[in-house]
């Protein structure tokens, strides 16, 4: 398997021949208001898409699927939305199942807990989008463990280090983990995503798997960026195998 960082939590998993869009946010920069609550005015995303419109526009030509941790707006989006033809094969968690498919989308396949597509074996995980009441607000998420060919790759989703994604990582053991960091959060409370300390846990838990960190400086609300963490990392002597990707690279 393959997989290339397009921007923030949208990537391109290329399997068996088959191309799956994760987490699509497609909008050009500024296209959004800012995430409320957070101190500052930057219009989301503060950054464009590494391809140009006719480039994403072949992109979603060759998608064979899309797959979903969440419908927050930074993962699913108004422009994901209008580009991706209305048929396409698309996994979700449970939760969202029917949103999904009252904004037209006639494909809606829901992972309860696992199945197999393509001979690509999807498992949907848990976690927790920050804590306390911050955390109920922000609503039920998901990871996916994904397996083919004798290779895994765990993407955590929008989660904090937790019980559930330990119970990932013990179930599973998967060879590469992608983690969406950069500590985002509010004025108020705790990060709703992994900050520097979580990524350096899960590290230190799955000595043996490669870490990817994602998620990075597109979005109002974030407070860590690839610099933080490429420090912290180094510091922690955890560079050869925690890799930060730039937008657009592949990295496994």
């Amino acid at each position: 398997m393959n997989l290339q960082l397009l921007r923030h939590a949208t990537q391109i998993l290329s399997a068996n021949g088959k191309t799956i869009l994760i987490d699509p946010m497609l909008a050009p920069k500024g296209s959004y208001d800012p995430f409320p609550n957070t101190g500052n005015t930057l219009r989301n995303p503060l950054v464009d898409l590494p391809v140009d419109e006719n480039e994403l526009k072949l992109l979603i030509d060759r998608v064979d699927a899309v797959l979903l941790t969440h419908i927050h707006i930074d993962h699913w989006d108004i422009t994901a939305r209008e580009l991706l033809p209305k048929d396409i094969t698309l996994f979700c968690q449970p939760a969202n199942t029917e949103t999904i498919r009252e904004a037209g989308f006639t494909n809606v396949i829901p992972v309860n807990d696992e199945l197999v597509w393509e001979d690509i074996r999807i498992s949907r995980t848990g976690g927790q989008h920050g804590t306390g009441e911050i955390g109920e607000r922000m609503g039920t998420v998901s990871g996916y463990v994904i397996n083919y060919a004798g290779d895994s790759i765990y993407i955590a989703g929008d989660t904090i280090w937790c019980p559930e994604v330990q119970d990932a990582l013990d179930k599973y053991q998967p060879v590469h983990i992608v983690l969406n960091g950069g500590a985002a959060r509010f004025i108020t409370g705790d990060p709703i995503v992994m900050d520097i300390n979580d990524i350096i846990t899960v590290c230190n838990y799955a000595p043996k798997a490669c870490v990817y960190v994602v998620h990075l400086e597109t979005a109002n609300h974030y407070t860590e960026n690839r610099a933080d963490i490429k420090a912290n990392l180094a510091a922690h002597n955890l560079i050869q195998r925690c890799h930060v990707p730039d937008d657009g690279e592949w990295f496994i």
